[in-house]
């Protein structure tokens, strides 16, 4: 028998040693990456100073002085007289515009979200989903002055609209020459003219929801009520919080729709925030009130989010 002899163990090779990088070094890497980071953001953040910082500041320096356009020279600082001017006694301002702008807001949240989640929830148990979920979509790529022009020849005495009313046996109605009706009747066709990518929101927040929650209250013998109310509308929250925010959000900006079908007539009937800064801008050349009529949409703007967003946490949603 022959011994074997181990080899002798070879010691491992030893790594190279890399060339430590310094401090310095790491700096200067970090600040060639930043620099490189902003170049290719400069066009973005160009186009948001142009178009977005430089606007802001010069709407905020009209909000605080007179000035009736065009001559630069002419801005006669006045402090904060355009804004004690909005809510003065006489003023328009607080009521009726900014009164008919939330209103016009909250009817068409309303409107557009019980529609909404109605039609979504009936898309989703048919056939053909793609099919509805386009037709509902086209009022949103049709073109507001068309909606509005078609509109205001439907609600016309000799309109589709009152054709119908008076084929039913009842009088025809005056729905934007009467104050009482104008404004209901210019909210039912924002109300319709949003409700499709509402449609499109919420159908996705159903196919989210996990069938086999549905498959559970079926085998406790829940109905079709208790399932909507306690299964398919809780988890609806996320959608309804967007299609709230947004919707909302599209009310208290509206403009094109109101000055196609009524100009804010009759009267003040119609007559909103968005519509009276162009008012007081283009037609009685005060751009310093238009500036401050701005600023107090914005701050109105800015509460009805956060106290949505909040009323939507306490629910229990973390939005």
């Amino acid at each position: 028998m022959v011994n074997a002899t181990l080899a002798p163990e070879t010691p491992e090779r030893a790594a190279p040693d890399r060339p430590a990088v310094g401090v310095r070094g790491r700096h200067r890497h970090r600040r060639r990456q930043a620099v490189v980071a902003y170049l290719f953001l400069a066009p973005t953040l160009l186009f948001f100073a142009v178009f977005l910082i430089l606007p802001l500041g010069f709407a905020l320096l009209l909000s605080m002085s007179r000035w009736a356009g065009f001559d630069l020279g002419d801005i006669d600082p006045v402090g904060l007289d355009n804004f004690a001017g909005l809510f003065a006694d006489g003023s328009t301002f607080l009521a009726p515009v900014l009164t008919n702008t939330l209103l016009f807001a909250l009817g068409t949240v309303a409107l557009a979200l019980a529609g909404s989640v109605l039609v979504a929830t009936c898309i989703d148990k048919l056939r053909f989903q793609g099919l509805w979920r386009t037709l509902y979509f086209l009022p949103i790529v049709t073109t507001v002055v068309a909606v509005g022009n078609v509109w205001k020849y439907m609600y016309e005495p000799g309109g589709l609209v009152n054709g119908v009313l008076n084929a039913l046996g009842l009088g025809s109605v005056a729905f934007l020459q009467d104050p009482d009706t104008a404004l209901p009747s210019v909210v039912v066709v924002q109300a319709w003219a949003s409700v499709g990518s509402a449609i499109l929101i919420l159908t996705a927040g159903l196919k989210s929801i996990p069938e086999s929650y549905y498959e559970a209250a079926a085998l406790d013998g829940a109905g079709p009520v208790t399932v909507f109310w306690r299964i398919t509308l809780p988890l609806l929250r996320p959608s309804l919080l967007f299609v709230c925010v947004t919707q909302f959000l599209t009310g208290l900006q509206s403009f094109a729709l109101i000055i196609v079908m009524t100009k804010g007539g009759p009267g003040d009937a119609t007559n909103v925030a968005a519509l009276e800064m162009y008012r007081q801008a283009f037609s009685y050349g005060d751009w310093g009130t238009a500036s401050a009529a701005a600023f107090a949409l914005f701050v109105v703007v800015l509460v009805v989010t956060l106290a949505q967003l909040w009323i939507f946490r306490r629910k229990g949603e973390d939005a």
